[in-house]
């Protein structure tokens, strides 16, 4: 059993507490019951309902097949055995794509899953309906970096933000999400002193996936954590389960890792 098994729920005002004293945040993707109840139960923060069910759970080539349909069963089957952990869930692709669309699925979401705070991707564009949301009430976490509902216009999964401009204008839209009232960011495959800019500029948490060590937390698809994933292991990733042989065990290593800073190391960064 985790040292950091959870008491009392997860919040937003407890993850930006844990941002102000620099206690790092756990997450991990589920996309069942039963998954859901083992993370939960070793104390992870933040358990995200992640479109990347459409490759994991689904077997496609991109998360951009998922449905607002599909996501809301599962974020129903994981919310259900979640009691201490905060529920957040991804919308899908083009689900947010004009304000209308944005409020009416986010509106079901939340209604129909119990999540907390919903996650989407984009920048510049989305400022208008991030800003609606949240005045409407909806917690918004805001997806930058390498964004995977975006990977045939990126031309595939590269790392984001290495030039100049590239990173100058990360930073502008980190501030300008957080100024129309985005709750969190997460950053995703970006360079490690960009993503610790990023973090340092933001009152509001930052959570990293091959983002470094420097960002508030850290979040991984759970089905690479425990090495089943179909295809290529993400570098940023890492199997716990081959050296903990047990998914309790490995989700028990995953945090306390994250906790006292050791994952992720330079193995699983980008420069």
């Amino acid at each position: 059993m985790s040292q950091y098994k959870k008491q009392t729920k997860i919040n937003l005002s407890t993850l930006k507490t844990m941002k102000e004293k620099g206690e790092k945040i756990t997450c991990l993707t589920a996309y069942d019951a039963s998954f859901a109840e083992v993370l939960d139960e070793q104390g992870i923060d933040v358990v995200l309902v992640g479109d990347s069910l459409g490759m994991v759970i689904q077997g496609r080539q991109t998360t951009i097949p998922v449905t607002v349909d599909e996501i809301i069963y599962h974020g129903k089957a994981v919310n259900r055995t979640l009691k201490h952990a905060l529920l957040m869930v991804d919308m899908p692709f083009m689900s947010t794509a004009t304000l209308d669309l944005a409020l009416a699925n986010a509106t079901r979401v939340m209604q129909q899953t119990g999540a907390q705070i919903i996650k989407l991707e984009g920048v510049s564009h989305q400022l208008k309906i991030v800003e609606a949301l949240t005045e409407s009430g909806v917690p918004v976490c805001a997806h930058l970096g390498l964004q995977p509902q975006s990977v045939h216009k990126l031309g595939g999964y590269k790392v984001q933000g290495r030039s100049d401009k590239d990173a100058q204008n990360m930073i502008q839209s980190a501030l300008d999400l957080e100024a129309v009232g985005a709750d969190c960011l997460l950053l995703e495959c970006v360079p490690t002193n960009l993503a610790k800019q990023i973090t340092d500029a933001v009152k509001i948490p930052v959570i990293g996936i091959g983002a470094g060590v420097d960002t508030d937390g850290q979040i991984l698809v759970l089905y690479d954590l425990i090495g089943i994933s179909t295809g290529k292991i993400p570098k940023f990733s890492k199997n716990y389960l081959a050296t903990k042989g047990s998914i309790q065990g490995a989700v028990a290593e995953y945090i306390t890792e994250v906790k006292n800073k050791t994952f992720p190391s330079e193995d699983h960064t980008f420069n």
